[in-house]
């Protein structure tokens, strides 16, 4: 009785089992396969179960019916084969391999079923071997569809994953029946899979026998490959994939040298580029499997063949990869000779080399010098030996060459040929202990290139320049002497030849050299660059360089010192040369111009960003170079501020260009170079600002206690220096602390908020921000809260302050790569456990509300500065997610409706979505989260939307601006989503009277129409009429960006744009004519595609 219910069980869901294969073998239903499949897997009835109720089915006398339970069987297989035991994978198998000798329609179903069987872990011993006997005898694969043939080829794959070792027993015959069973193939899906089944062969060690040539033959007849996938393919199969797969076949086995490098060397004389392309590529992977004795054989006809290619070819390609090839066979030969008591290959063959090469060098007319040249070069870089054998010849017959030639033309391209023979390539650097193959000709180059830069002609002398810099790099080949004598060469270039090319080229061989040879430029070049620099100018002596030359000289002086500015040694010697060009600047009216002392900044910059991070750089700039840099701005505003004698000229530290090159220098500083003297720093830069604390300034000429932040009537020139201080603050690590940060806060706000010095509050408000991105998180960002059990917060005892101030510590130096985390930061205080971030939402809260009375107020004189503030503000939020920046953004999205600040308002768009220099970016350590302009433009687009349909018409140009500007800050792949929605807003914003409203959305659409989506079709008349109009616009950019979106609406297919042509040929017309030149080239290559469009072969 005990067993009834599960009798019943058993007799239910055989019931269905059965009715499940009637309607899948009778009622033709293939979806009950997959109810079936669900059956087995969830245990409802068995496999053997399957088999039993299908037994009819497999043995009716009618092939279709056959066919259909064989086809259920095999579905289930496929959904359920990693279950099976090995008993039942074995009869299984039998059963398949006996049903391969079946009516064909079965087959299809018989292959999936076994492909299913070799994914089975579980495949007893043997049964592989008994599969493909069975596939090789009783099934030709070519006859079957391409579905049935890449089933066959998938066999095959899994079975050498599976049971490799039982396959290789094999020997010959498995390679036998796979040459069969490919022989013919053409479809591209099914090549990929045969070249892996080829691939494995041959890179595995399965046995070739006897039929090597076959499996060659059988796979090199794709050879090369000239496949091209229709416009629709849906299956992805590329030419490239296919041309990787068939060489990774071919250039698998050495053993298919003796008839792969013929036919190589046949398809190398086709006219075809991708054949010669194919071969030439193909050549350079076999050669780092072949020895030198598959080689040796076929190395003049390989030879011959690639001289060609590079002597004769118009393909930069081509000429590339016959380059790359011979480098191939070269480095072969050179690693087959180490274990070889046989002939010396790699001799015979170089020798070949320089036989066909080595006389075009000495050509008169020089025509071949340059490919000649190449093949050499590129046998030279392919190893050692090779490069002392080519290096010893050739070089002394370039020497000769150079010496015998009198045009500078001829010597600057014997030159650049020895040069790259100098530069060294990584295949052909000595070892350890081996002499550098230049060793020997040490002396007559250095000969030949101080030669060289001294002749008059601009492109030798830079030619030379480059060649002295490879050998330089190079070491033990510039002696000492030798090292000081180039720095004396490239000083005078720098300092007396007027062609720009030149001094460039000798200020990069300086910074090269300099960086590996401190002491000589130290010695050599700085004193001369510093004497040049305040040298005074001799008035009208005959023969004095004229004024503008000396500023020139001046300029490159400044510039030369930061090149050569890498090493501590260095930047001691340059840098404090550069402060005392703002210094006399300073102190000495009319000495350097305002151009002189800004390259002077610029080239600080260029020092802080190139010199190496090290303990002693860093504390040279924080205890030197920062506070000289206050001290001289400090003491120029002082002096020019009250009391200052108006006919005395300010100084040039007081204007805002010199200013603004400051800043980057002092934020580079504090923020790359760190230090333990960062926090220090920082300290300093609060009390000169906060206290008037001038104590550390060098010079001792400022007034203690002034008062840099506090607005006064004609103050400008003390509070604009908040950029210094926004420079320093706002570069430093988070995790370093900004003392009195609460005061300094209040004094930037008042600053911005009250000042009317643009510069002055601009600075302020930057300021402002960039020290509230990097306070703590506010308190609706900060979820987690230390409670108690019955819900408030917990009080911490004396321990457990002690603990958790250690944690903190802890957390504080993790805190500077860990942005997620940060605000989740607690404290601790005499009421217990406080959220930081509440000073942060109340600090803002308090920000935005005065800012708000401000702006409310239309007759206020400080709207603009308050407005600028809220902007700076609504960015630092906006970077790091906080929740309060939505509430600053809706504000700016108020104000695009204000007569006064709507076009600031929409141009403020501009700053939130795009990177700033100064302050808020990755350099200066600001708190900023990934795609947040995408969710930016997510969560305010449809407002903006919504408030241009709400807008007065005068009114909606600002909201088209601010649209424009945040779509053009977007990924392409973002624009292109949201073009659909917002394209009737773009082509408004094309007929807005408003320029820069029409160039913003002229640069945003440009990139979209050179690919253009399938929403841009359905608006291209209303778009290519507003484009045409804006061909005759008053801006010469609008001009020139209309048509060059007109040249890319080329693009679009035929039959969409050419009922077009003939009016936009006409309205082209005007532009042609245009007076400015940039535009009339823009019109004409817009016009030549237009009047190309429908051409046969465009």
């Amino acid at each position: 009785g005990q067993f009834e219910p599960r009798l019943r069980t058993m007799a239910a869901s055989g019931a269905v089992l059965m009715g499940l294969v009637e309607e899948f073998v009778t009622g033709q239903q293939d979806s009950k396969a997959a109810d079936t499949a669900t059956g087995v897997k969830t245990g409802l009835f068995s496999i053997l179960e399957l088999v039993e109720a299908l037994g009819l089915c497999l043995t009716s006398s009618e092939p279709r019916t056959r066919s259909r339970g064989v086809q259920l069987l095999s579905h289930v297989l496929q959904e359920c084969f990693s279950s099976l035991s090995e008993k039942e994978v074995e009869v299984l198998t039998a059963f398949y391999e006996n049903r391969l000798k079946d009516h064909y329609v079965i087959t299809p179903n018989v292959l999936q079923g076994i492909k299913a069987l070799t994914q089975c872990s579980r495949l007893p011993p043997g049964l592989a071997v008994s599969i493909l006997k069975s596939l090789f005898q009783d099934i030709h694969v070519q006859s079957l569809m391409q579905m049935e043939r890449s089933c066959v080829y998938n066999i095959l794959l899994n079975l050498m994953e599976l049971r490799e070792e039982e396959l290789k027993g094999l020997g010959a015959d498995f390679v036998f029946g796979f040459v069969q069973a490919i022989d013919g193939e053409k479809d591209p899906r099914n090549l990929l899979l045969a070249f892996q089944i080829a691939q494995n062969i041959v890179w595995r060690g399965y046995e070739l026998g006897n039929f090597t040539e076959e499996l060659f033959e059988v796979t090199s007849c794709y050879f090369p490959i000239d496949f091209t996938p229709p416009s629709n393919d849906p299956h992805g199969i590329t030419q490239e994939e296919l041309i990787l797969g068939l060489r990774a076949v071919l250039s698998g086995t050495p053993r298919f040298a003796e008839f792969l490098l013929p036919l190589l060397i046949e398809k190398l004389d086709s006219d075809v580029q991708g054949a010669k392309l194919d071969s030439l590529q193909t050549l350079t992977a076999c050669a780092s499997v072949y020895g030198h004795k598959e080689l040796k054989e076929f190395l003049p006809g390989l030879w011959a063949s690639l001289r060609r290619e590079v002597f004769q070819t118009a393909s930069e390609k081509v000429e590339a990869a016959g380059l790359a090839a011979l480098r191939s066979l070269t480095a072969c030969l050179s690693r087959s000779i180490l274990d070889s008591d046989s002939e010396d290959s790699l001799h015979s063959f170089l020798n070949l080399i320089l036989k066909d090469c080595q006389h075009h060098l000495c050509e008169p007319d020089m025509k071949l010098v340059w490919p000649s040249a190449k093949l050499l070069q590129a046998a030279a870089s392919a190893s050692y030996r090779a490069s002392y054998t080519i290096t010893a010849a050739v070089l002394p017959l370039l020497l000769e060459q150079y010496n015998s030639h009198t045009q500078s033309a001829q010597r600057r391209t014997l030159l650049e040929v020895l040069h790259g023979f100098i530069q060294p390539a990584q295949g052909s650097l000595s070892e350890e202990g081996d002499e550098s193959v230049l060793s020997g000709f040490q002396e007559p180059l250095c000969v030949l290139l101080f030669s060289a830069l001294t002749e008059p002609s601009p492109a030798l002398q830079a030619t030379a320049t480059r060649t002295l810099t490879a050998l330089g790099l190079q070491p033990g080949l510039l002696s000492e002497s030798n090292i000081e004598l180039a720095a004396d060469h490239l000083t005078r270039l720098i300092l007396r030849e007027e062609e720009p090319q030149t001094c460039s080229a000798a200020m990069e061989s300086a910074g090269s050299l300099a960086s590996l040879h401190p002491a000589a430029f130290a010695s050599k070049m700085v004193p001369q660059l510093k004497e040049e620099i305040f040298k005074e100018p001799s008035e009208g002596s005959e023969g004095a360089p004229s004024v503008e030359f000396r500023q020139v000289v001046r300029q490159r002086c400044v510039q030369a010192l930061a090149a050569v500015s890498s090493q501590p040694i260095l930047v001691q010697e340059t840098a404090p040369t550069l402060l005392q060009v703002l210094s006399c600047a300073h102190t000495v009216s009319g000495s350097f111009s305002l151009e002189e002392v800004v390259s002077a900044c610029r080239s600080l910059q260029q020092i802080t960003e190139q010199a190496w991070e090290t303990e002693e750089t860093g504390r040279f700039f924080h205890q030197t170079v920062i506070p000289r840099l206050l001290g001289l701005a400090v003491e120029a505003a002082l002096q020019d501020s009250v009391g200052g004698d108006p006919s005395v000229p300010r100084s040039p530290l007081t204007e805002q260009k010199v200013l603004s090159a400051m800043v980057p220098v002092v934020s580079t500083a504090c923020g790359r170079l760190l230090s333990e003297l960062t926090s220090h720093t920082a300290s300093l830069a609060v009390s000169l600002f906060l206290e008037g604390d001038v104590s550390f300034l060098p010079g001792n000429n400022v007034p203690q206690h002034v008062q840099l932040l506090k607005k006064q009537s004609d103050g400008w020139l003390q509070s604009q220096l908040v950029c210094l201080l926004m420079a320093c603050v706002c570069s430093m690590p988070r995790n370093v602390s900004i003392p009195q940060i609460d005061r300094l806060l209040s004094e930037l706000e008042e600053l911005s908020c009250m000042s009317t010095h643009s510069f002055s509050y601009t600075s302020a408000a930057k300021c402002f921000a960039g020290l509230v991105n990097k306070q703590p998180g506010g308190k609706r960002q900060n979820s987690e809260r230390v409670q108690n059990e019955s819900g408030g917060i917990r009080q911490p005892n004396a321990i457990q302050q002690v603990c958790l101030g250690t944690q903190l510590n802890c957390f504080n130096k993790c805190m500077d790569n860990t942005e997620v985390h940060r605000d989740k930061i607690v404290r601790v205080s005499r009421n217990g456990l406080l959220f930081l971030g509440e000073e942060l939402d109340s600090l803002v809260q308090r920000t935005v509300k005065r800012i708000d009375s401000e702006l409310d107020c239309v007759s206020s004189l400080f709207r603009v500065q308050n407005f600028t503030l809220l902007l700076w503000v609504a960015k630092a939020l906006l970077l790091r997610y906080h929740p309060l920046s939505t509430a600053l953004t809706d504000k700016l999205l108020s104000l695009l409706a204000d007569s006064e600040l709507g076009p600031l308002a929409a141009d403020g768009f501009s700053l939130l979505m795009s990177d700033s220099t100064d302050v808020l970016n990755r350099a200066c350590h600001a708190q900023l989260r990934l795609m947040y302009r995408q969710r930016f433009f997510t969560e305010n687009a449809p407002k903006i939307v919504q408030g241009f349909n709400s807008a007065p018409k005068e009114m909606k140009s600002s909201y088209l601006k601010a649209l424009s500007h945040m779509l053009n800050s977007l990924p392409r792949q973002v624009q292109l989503s949201e073009l659909p929605a917002l394209l009737p807003l773009l082509l408004e914003a094309l007929s807005c009277p408003d320029q820069r409203v029409q160039l913003s959305t002229l640069s945003c659409l440009h990139p979209l129409l050179l690919e253009p989506p399938p929403a841009l079709t359905l608006q291209l008349n209303a778009l290519l009429s507003r484009l045409l109009a804006l061909t005759t616009s008053p801006s010469m950019n609008v001009r020139i960006h209309s048509l060059r979106c007109l040249h890319a609406l080329t693009r679009f297919e035929d039959h969409l744009v050419l009922p077009f042509r003939s009016r936009v040929l006409r309205a082209l017309a005007g532009p042609l004519d245009d007076k400015k030149r940039l535009v009339r080239r823009e019109a004409v290559m817009a016009r030549g595609e237009w009047f190309l469009l429908g051409s046969p072969g465009r």
